[in-house]
C-alpha cells in the first residue's frame, strides 16, 4: 500500500469513526452545558456543568432504573442463554425429525413484531399478577430473546467437528455429558458474545417495559428516562446526562470483554 493510499484509508477510518460516535458525543457535550446554552448549536460551552448530572440523579430515582435494567437485563440473559444452548445443541447434534419445521418456526417467532403479541403478554402477565415485578418483564423478554439465542448459537454448534462427540460416545459419555464437557468449552465466545447481545437487547427494550411495569420504582432505565420530562418542558440536559450515565456500564463491558466478543463473532467460521 502506497503512503498515500495510507493517508487516505486513516482518513476514511476516522471520518467513519467520527459519524458513527457522533450521536454519543453531541449529547455527552449537551449533558455538560448550562441550560441557557443547551438549545444553541456551538460544540463547545465556555462553562462546563455538571448541573445535569446532579438533576438526572435528583430528579428521578435513576440509580433505581438502572437497578431494575440490570436485574431484568441479567435474569433474561441466564435463561435465555441456559435454554437457548440446551436447544441448541438438541437440535443441531442430535437425531430429532422434522428440523427445518423447528427452526422455520424459531426464525418466523424471532420476526414477530413485539405490537403484536403486546396485548396478550400484557394480560397474562396480568392475570398472573405480575404486574411491576421482575418476572413480569423476564417473561415476555424471553419470547424475543430465546429465539434469536437458538437461531446463532445453532450455526456455532453446526461447526463443531461431530468426530469429538463420536470419541465421547466411544468413552461411554451421555448426550448431555457430551454437552456439557465438550461442547460447552468449545462454544464459550459464542456462548458469551450470545448473552452480551441478549444482555443488551434486553436493556434497551422499551415496550413492555412501559406497559407491564407502570410504577415508578419498577421502571426500567429506557422509560426511566422517557419520562423526564414534564407538561410544559423537556429537560434536555436531564436527559442527555441520564442517557451518558445509563449507556457508560453498556460500553465498559463491550470495552473489558472485547476480545472475548470478537472471538466468539469470528468462532465457528472455520470448520477444522
Amino acid at each position: 500500500m502506497s503512503k498515500k493510499a495510507g493517508i487516505s484509508f486513516y482518513v476514511a477510518l476516522a471520518a467513519f469513526v467520527f459519524i458513527v460516535m457522533f450521536p454519543f458525543i453531541w449529547v455527552f457535550l449537551t449533558s455538560i452545558k448550562p441550560p441557557g446554552e443547551i438549545t444553541s448549536f456551538s460544540w463547545f460551552t465556555k462553562n462546563p456543568s455538571l448541573g445535569s448530572y446532579e438533576a438526572a440523579l435528583t430528579s428521578r430515582p435513576l440509580l433505581t432504573y438502572m437497578k431494575n435494567s440490570f436485574m431484568v437485563a441479567t435474569l433474561t440473559t441466564i435463561l435465555s442463554i441456559t435454554l437457548a444452548s440446551l436447544s441448541a445443541y438438541a437440535l443441531t447434534r442430535l437425531p430429532i425429525r422434522g428440523k427445518g419445521v423447528i427452526f422455520g418456526v424459531i426464525l418466523a417467532a424471532s420476526m414477530f413484531p413485539q405490537i403484536a403479541i403486546i396485548s396478550p403478554i400484557y394480560n397474562f402477565i396480568t392475570g398472573l399478577g405480575l404486574r411491576n415485578t421482575y418476572t413480569g418483564l423476564v417473561i415476555p423478554y424471553i419470547t424475543f430473546s430465546l429465539p434469536i439465542a437458538i437461531w446463532i448459537l445453532s450455526t456455532f454448534f453446526n461447526k463443531i467437528p461431530y468426530e469429538l462427540e463420536e470419541a465421547a460416545k466411544l468413552d461411554g459419555a451421555s448426550p448431555f455429558q457430551t454437552y456439557r464437557k465438550i461442547i460447552l468449552p468449545l462454544a464459550a465466545p459464542a456462548i458469551f458474545t450470545t448473552a452480551i447481545l441478549v444482555f443488551i437487547g434486553a436493556w434497551n427494550e422499551y415496550l413492555f417495559a412501559f406497559t407491564i411495569n407502570t410504577a415508578d420504582a419498577a421502571r426500567t432505565v429506557p422509560v426511566g428516562i422517557s419520562m423526564y420530562q414534564s407538561q410544559f418542558s423537556i429537560p434536555w440536559g436531564d436527559i442527555s446526562a441520564a442517557t451518558v450515565i445509563v449507556t457508560l456500564p453498556i460500553v465498559l463491558v463491550v470495552l473489558l470483554f472485547q476480545k472475548r466478543i470478537v472471538s466468539g463473532l469470528t468462532a465457528g467460521s472455520v470448520k477444522e
